[in-house]
């Protein structure tokens, strides 16, 4: 045992967040963010790994004091017109975001942002808001890559962390600090 995928993943991270500061696109950034100030309610929602990262932004936004739910949680309300569905996929075809996308943005008429790696997906096309993040999909053929990084990993991470980065900008733009999210932190734990 010598540590080396250890530093070679965490090597790739680095030109991975490298990557993505400079291919950030600011309109749709702001766009993004503008979206999430003005809705009522805020809806996010991924499949598998993803849905892990929607569930981890759901939780900021609520500290940030925003009205947020997780698709298919069975406390989760109907979305509505003025609401905004975040739909987080990778490569913007997994069926079930997509089919729920389209049912939010064609039946009820909410905003519907995708945070896809793929500009040209079923999921963009629909989107009202495209966030494209540049990162090894799971479907992206890179051998050597995929022995350190396999299947989505290198998206689901670069997600995580842009989203994050979102929450600093919200938590900028609100003028909050770390003590007025604790306030809303579950005790319940």
């Amino acid at each position: 045992m010598t540590g080396e995928m250890v530093i070679k993943f965490l090597d790739t991270m680095i030109k991975q967040i490298e990557n993505l500061r400079n291919n950030i696109e600011l309109d749709s950034i702001l766009e993004f963010i503008s979206s999430i100030q003005n809705a009522e309610r805020i809806f996010v929602m991924g499949a598998g790994r993803s849905g892990f990262i929607a569930k981890a932004f759901a939780m900021r936004l609520m500290h940030l004091g925003y009205n947020v739910y997780v698709v298919g949680e069975t406390v989760t309300p109907r979305i509505e017109r003025n609401d905004i569905l975040i739909a987080i996929s990778g490569s913007g075809e997994t069926s079930s975001i997509v089919s729920i996308s389209k049912k939010a943005k064609e039946m009820i008429g909410s905003k519907l942002i995708a945070i896809t790696g793929r500009r040209n997906s079923p999921l963009a096309e629909i989107s009202d808001v495209v966030v494209l993040l540049k990162a090894k999909l799971k479907t992206d053929e890179d051998e050597e890559l995929s022995k350190i990084a396999p299947l989505g990993t290198m998206f689901e991470l670069t997600s995580m962390i842009f989203l994050d980065a979102i929450i600093a900008e919200l938590m900028k733009i609100k003028n909050m600090s770390e003590k007025d999210l604790a306030e809303r932190h579950a005790v319940l734990e």
